[in-house]
């Protein structure tokens, strides 16, 4: 049977597709006109498809850190030491339902070190917890090699080390020492097997062997699967005190499903890495400054955090991240190359160097899966970094950079940045004229 223009129009409108009046309008004319019906028939279905084309690709540009720089305000800042870095948070799901959130809250500096092999190692988050900071462990370190790095903390050999020891677990301590559990955590897949040792009894070991644990990262390349949202479903479940921090994910709907799965904090970012190839190997991802803002604004609708996470290549990225939005933000190529990073060293024409590679390249995957699987491709990239030496230098570099930018827009506390940051449109960051400096 041959369907009228109008049996088409409002199957369209019945699926939502384009707006009402722009289809009677187009139609209407169309009845008006002295056209044949099947010429009718013909430019209805045309227009029609036109729509349903504009619809799938949406008109309005997205924006990358690149893209964007903060319009300088009058402020009362006297100095940079005025302004507070670090921020208080309580969760919308730790501790489950009655408890007290600020039992269950945290407090610190909220940027951390990326899960990745090289650069989420416990050196790196021995050294971030002196800045109050945050390291998510990689998941490729088992329960002995985690007894071995914190032997010490809390964790005990043997009776005589446990007797003679002066540690103590303070989340309050000014030692770094005392408080290590509260800028450490664990990372796990999403691995679930009732017949064999999977993710869930990963974090059931950690958590039973290191009773301090707070959080938990629950990573995944595609944080828009049923499984990922279940498995969330299942650790809040049977570790209601902890903060999870899960993702990735890049836009605001999502983002918002999966606080109401149980996460704390969702991590954003689809593609941004600097060793991810995922944007060239399938087409897909979201540029890093929108999905901020964007995830931000749903994720604070309904009580939750976004960490973004990846894209940043300088400290000032880094402020602009907290300017969008973002309650945490994630490194991994900012903190590559690190002594306190693992991966192999190199020396090239007297220049020493350290491998860094994405948790998707050909590298990780024969590290830890035995090769590339025949169903999929690699998604990241293998890359030498020059040696950079101690972390803390670069640190300080970050949080330097930080500070400025608050007393640039006038913001005294990290916090308050989003609502002081307006962001102009911009087509150059900086003047290059003499490249980098030496």
């Amino acid at each position: 049977m041959v369907k009228s223009i109008a049996d088409i129009g409002k199957e369209i409108i019945l699926k939502n597709i384009i707006h009402l009046p722009q289809v009677v309008k187009n139609i209407s004319s169309l009845r008006k006109s002295s056209l044949s019906h099947a010429d009718k028939i013909y430019k209805g279905r045309a227009f029609l498809q036109m729509c349903i084309l504009k619809v799938r690709i949406e008109s309005e540009i997205k924006l990358d850190y690149k893209d964007v720089l903060m319009r300088p305000k009058r402020s009362t800042l006297t100095s940079r030491k005025d302004v507070d870095l670090v921020r208080e948070f309580t969760f919308p799901n730790a501790g489950g339902e009655g408890s007290d959130p600020k039992a269950y809250g945290w407090k610190g500096v909220p940027i951390v070190a990326s899960n990745m092999d090289t650069v989420g190692t416990f050196e790196m988050g021995k050294a971030l917890a002196q800045h109050h900071m945050l390291t998510c462990i990689s998941k490729h370190n088992d329960v002995k090699r985690w007894l071995h790095k914190l032997n010490g903390y809390g964790v005990y050999k043997s009776p005589e080390q446990r007797k003679g020891s002066v540690w103590e677990h303070d989340p309050k301590s000014r030692c770094s020492h005392n408080r290590i559990y509260e800028h450490i955590s664990p990372s796990i897949g999403i691995k679930y097997n009732e017949k064999e040792y999977d993710d869930v009894d990963y974090l059931r070991d950690i958590t039973w062997n290191f009773h301090h644990t707070r959080f938990v990262c629950i990573d995944a390349a595609n944080g828009y699967t049923a499984r990922f949202c279940d498995f969330i479903k299942r650790v809040r479940e049977e570790h209601p005190a902890l903060i999870i921090i899960a993702g990735n994910v890049v836009t605001g709907e999502m983002t918002e499903q999966l606080i109401l799965n149980g996460a704390d904090i969702v991590k954003v970012g689809i593609g941004s890495g600097s060793v991810c190839t995922t944007r060239i190997q399938t087409g897909v991802g979201y540029p890093q400054f929108s999905a901020v803002v964007e995830c931000a604004d749903a994720a604070h609708g309904v009580g939750g955090y976004i960490m973004a996470d990846g894209g940043c290549t300088c400290a000032g990225d880094v402020a602009k991240a907290f300017g969008g939005g973002a309650d945490f933000v994630m490194l991994g190529g900012m903190l590559a190359g690190h002594t306190e990073c693992e991966g192999q060293e190199e020396e090239i024409d007297g220049e020493k160097y350290k491998t860094f590679y994405g948790m998707s390249s050909d590298t990780a995957m024969k590290k830890h899966n035995g090769g590339i699987a025949s169903y999929r491709s690699s998604e990241g990239k293998t890359v030498r970094v020059k040696h950079r030496g101690l972390v803390k230098n670069t640190l300080e570099s970050i949080l330097g950079g930080v500070r400025s930018a608050c007393t640039y827009i006038g913001a005294r506390r990290l916090k308050d940045m989003p609502k002081c940051a307006t962001f102009i449109r911009v087509t150059q960051q900086s003047n290059e004229v003499f490249g980098k400096n030496i």
